[in-house]
């Protein structure tokens, strides 16, 4: 890389490092300005056992001065305290501030998901999504505390021990630099390959959890279709695939190592040479030779960390990329300059010629309707209709491709996005729960509602009953996705989560398809009390569900193809009427 990229690229190292710090460590300074001291007390206590290494030797081979060995051994015992203690104390301050940036980034990366719009959750996997929360937060304060170190620690330590040696003999130390340019040149070698190959292990540790997190969640489909072998299978793949990667960017890091070696052992060599003479033939006095070798073998290992630090940081600097890549994504929904709060009165709901595409899959084409105020409005028809997408661009989970949404007269994409959510209770087939307890899951409907209003809408819900049943009442944990109890438990639930919303307009997708008999009676009850007064919408896959319902809108291919009663719809012979001799003919089959 040359040094142009290398300080202007907006995604060269330089520029990235300079603005990971900028943004992460800038707050705690005073914490990395006592960890530079605590490191400065370490490069100068390592300094200082290769110094008095001169008079160890003169003073005890030469000397032989008893009074003087005794100061000197005192003077080593405080170097080393020194040193340990500052040890302590920087890799407990790094470990803290790390931390801490780990859990800034964390949450930063969160919010920014959490502001996406359902496309973006559509067409990216889990796995990607969790391997960016967790690698991408340690990358960064893995390329962080790798400066922070090189600059306190290493260079620190290089400092001093060179300035020893300087001191020593400038000769000697002009003969061990001598090795530095071919190093320098061998370790940029290594560093395009590393990147590369740290990137590739990214990816194939991302379908590593994508492949654990489809295991579990389709466990059922898993075993029921006996596909465990396919799963280990693919599971075994993306292992070895990262295996491999790990171990070829393992072999390019390891070959600092034979390179620092080699170079290190002729620059040696060269000063025992040279050293030897001077003793030797020149008379200088052998501590001064000791502690110039002391000095040259401590550095070495500083020395060999700083060669590394290159290659290393481009492999970690892979997941700082991948995490600006995500934390500079614009929200996909962001609510005008100006925007207003929704304001509902009657609550009358009206799509105005509303198109939308799922890319180049076009989900609706120009639909028109009006859910009036107050009452009941059911969508029906086949499969990819555009019933759910109806719900949808309600929510404003996507954003219409053209025409208009309007609530109470009002343009949903200009008022803001919380008001219009505030106003909406939706209640789905598929009842999600959070891993929480069965308060807490009803208290999603409004926070900070008091536990009197919780339960008052469990009741309303015909939630309460079996809730008390329970284990720990209120309080017990249903599982992850609500797994600790049944769909008739868990739909109520949600109603009652619905119910403590009081929201004016409703979203009901079916919320009876997939239960028993008592079940959807008790479920029926509650919903029916949970409409009353509120303009509902209902997606109905089963017909006799909606008969009662004040309008019938039938979608086909994303187009309002009839609207009525389910009495008027039955007397046009149309595609309603098709629909419903079809199920219930069905019906009587069975």
């Amino acid at each position: 890389m040359s040094l142009k990229r290398w300080f202007s690229d907006p995604d060269g190292s330089f520029v990235l490092i300079r603005r990971l710090i900028a943004e992460n460590a800038r707050e705690h300074v005073p914490g990395y300005a006592l960890t530079f001291l605590f490191m400065a007390l370490i490069a100068g206590s390592t300094a200082a056992s290769a110094w008095i290494m001169r008079d160890v030797i003169n003073e005890v081979f030469i000397n032989r001065d008893q009074s003087m060995v005794t100061v000197i051994a005192i003077a080593v015992m405080a170097i080393f305290t020194i040193k340990g203690l500052a040890t302590y104390g920087q890799q407990v301050l790094m470990s803290r501030i790390g931390n801490a940036i780990v859990a800034r980034i964390q949450n930063r990366l969160f919010e920014v998901m959490t502001r996406q719009d359902m496309a973006f959750f559509d067409r990216t996997p889990l796995g990607d999504l969790a391997t960016r929360l967790a690698h991408n937060a340690q990358a960064a304060r893995g390329v962080i505390d790798m400066v922070i170190l090189s600059l306190g620690r290493d260079i620190l330590s290089v400092i001093g021990l060179v300035a020893v040696m300087v001191l020593q003999d400038p000769g000697l130390s002009a003969i061990a630099l001598l090795i530095m340019p071919p190093a320098v040149f061998g370790v940029s070698l290594l560093v395009r390959r590393v990147r590369k190959h740290a990137k590739s292990q990214f990816v194939s540790t991302t379908k590593i959890v994508s492949a654990v997190q489809e295991t579990a969640i389709g466990i059922r489909v898993v075993k029921s279709f006996r596909v465990e072998e396919r799963m280990r299978q693919e599971m075994g793949k993306a292992i070895r695939d990262v295996e491999h990667r790990s171990n070829r960017i393992a072999s390019l890091t390891a070959r600092t190592s034979p390179l620092m070696e080699t170079l290190g052992g002729f620059a040696v060599a060269l000063v025992i040479l040279y050293g030897g003479f001077s003793v030797i033939e020149r008379g200088q006095d052998p501590g001064t030779f000791f502690a110039f070798i002391t000095a040259l073998l401590l550095a070495y290992e500083p020395v060999k960390r700083l060669a590394r630090l290159h290659v290393n940081l481009n492999s970690s600097l892979v997941g700082v990329r991948l995490m600006y890549e995500m934390l500079d994504r614009p929200p996909s929904f962001a609510d005008l300059q100006g925007s207003a709060a929704l304001v509902v009165g009657p609550g009358e709901v009206r799509f105005d010629a509303v198109t939308f595409a799922y890319g180049e899959a076009r989900a609706l084409n120009g639909l028109s309707f009006v859910a009036e105020a107050g009452r009941v409005t059911a969508l029906v028809g086949g499969s990819g209709a555009g019933k759910s997408t109806t719900f949808s661009l309600i929510e404003r989970f996507y954003d219409v491709t053209g025409g208009r949404i309007l609530i109470d007269g009002q343009d949903i994409r200009d008022v803001t996005l919380a008001s219009l959510r505030d106003h909406i209770a939706f209640v789905t087939q598929d009842t999600f729960l959070f891993d929480l307890s069965v308060r807490d899951n009803i208290a999603l409907g409004r926070p900070g509602a008091s536990d009197a209003d919780i339960i008052r809408a469990a009741m309303d819900a015909n939630a309460h009953e079996f809730i008390e049943a329970l284990d720990q009442g209120y309080d017990t944990p249903v599982g992850e996705g609500g797994g600790r109890l049944s769909g008739g438990q868990r739909q109520r639930i949600a109603i009652a989560r619905a119910m403590l919303r009081n929201a004016p307009i409703l979203l009901l997708d079916e919320a009876t398809s997939a239960l028993d008999a008592e079940s959807e009676a008790k479920v029926q009850s509650a919903l029916k009390r949970l409409m009353q007064g509120r303009t509902t919408l209902v997606i109905a896959h089963r017909l006799a569900t909606v008969r009662d319902a004040d309008r019938i809108l039938v979608l086909d291919q994303g187009r309002l193809a009839e609207a009525g009663t389910h009495d008027e719809l039955v007397a046009r012979d149309g595609l309603y009427r098709r629909l419903a001799d079809l199920q219930f003919r069905e019906t009587s089959g069975r």
